[in-house]
């Protein structure tokens, strides 16, 4: 569950600072977000996953929206190679922790926005003590195996999960609440019932290997933002059971609707009780 909102202007006044009231001034004249959820951005705590190409403009426009604290999960180092996409980090980063670098870059944008670095690579093993820590994850890594184990830790920890993926020309995006009850009175789908299984070793190139459009990821981040945010204040409708797919070359947006499967082996009718 994500923090209450102050619902009253003293509430709001006791939430945010002369100065804060003044950075987030286009966020309360619009009534979705207004006082009460500004407050909420201010108490949520988010957990990014990976501070490269979906991470950077994740990062920098969570803090700009004034998430009360960021954490980020990288165990990677600032390289030349990043710099056309990961746009947190600049040329005298390079060699740099990647969290080092981010944690920087908040500081100079939002001094108000705490972060929290974790220099680790997400497994199976400590994933769920990770984001147990934190109201919402957002992930940005590009591996499979990353996605799958930050989506398992979700289901089994009840947090939501805003997961998305670039391609070279190409990017997903979908938020999965599989700890929650749909509209239909099941369960929301999970990663696996949009995702089965991983695709076979190989056969997903590298961005090394396959290049991707540097300005998408900036595209994609700042949607994933777009979702937290929305979800955080409570506004909107969240893409559960929907994969948004952005296709670049076209410039076209489309919609895959996908629903709980019964099969899934986390929430499905054959998993055995804990």
């Amino acid at each position: 569950m994500l923090p209450p909102a102050a619902g009253t202007a003293y509430g709001l006044r006791m939430a945010l600072a002369p100065d804060e009231i003044e950075r987030y001034a286009r966020h309360l004249v619009l009534a979705e977000v207004g006082g009460p959820g500004q407050a909420r951005l201010k108490a949520a705590r988010v957990l990014v996953i990976g501070a490269g190409g979906l991470g950077a403009p994740l990062i920098q426009y969570l803090a700009a929206a004034g998430i009360g604290t960021i954490g980020i999960v990288d165990d990677d180092v600032v390289a030349l190679s990043n710099l056309q996409r990961q746009v947190i980090h600049g040329t005298p980063d390079l060699g740099r922790p990647k969290v080092e670098s981010a944690a920087d870059a908040v500081a100079r944008l939002n001094p108000h926005v705490a972060v929290s670095p974790h220099p680790a690579r997400i497994t199976p093993d400590n994933a769920v003590d990770l984001i147990r820590g934190y109201d919402l994850v957002a992930d940005g890594s590009d591996n499979f195996a990353t996605r799958y184990a930050v989506s398992d830790a979700c289901f089994h920890a009840g947090r939501p999960l805003v997961t998305a993926a670039l391609g070279r020309f190409d990017g997903t995006l979908t938020t999965i609440r599989a700890h929650e009850t749909g509209p239909d009175g099941n369960p929301n789908p999970t990663y696996r019932c949009l995702f089965p299984n991983p695709p076979p070793p190989g056969s997903v190139p590298a961005c090394a290997e396959a290049g991707v459009l540097g300005a998408l990821a900036g595209v994609m981040g700042s949607l994933m933002a777009m979702e937290v945010i929305r979800a955080v204040a409570d506004f909107g409708e969240p893409l559960v059971g929907r994969l948004l797919m952005v296709d670049a070359r076209a410039m076209r947006f489309e919609t895959l609707h996908y629903a709980w499967d019964p099969d899934n082996p986390l929430s499905g009718s054959g998993t055995s009780a804990e």
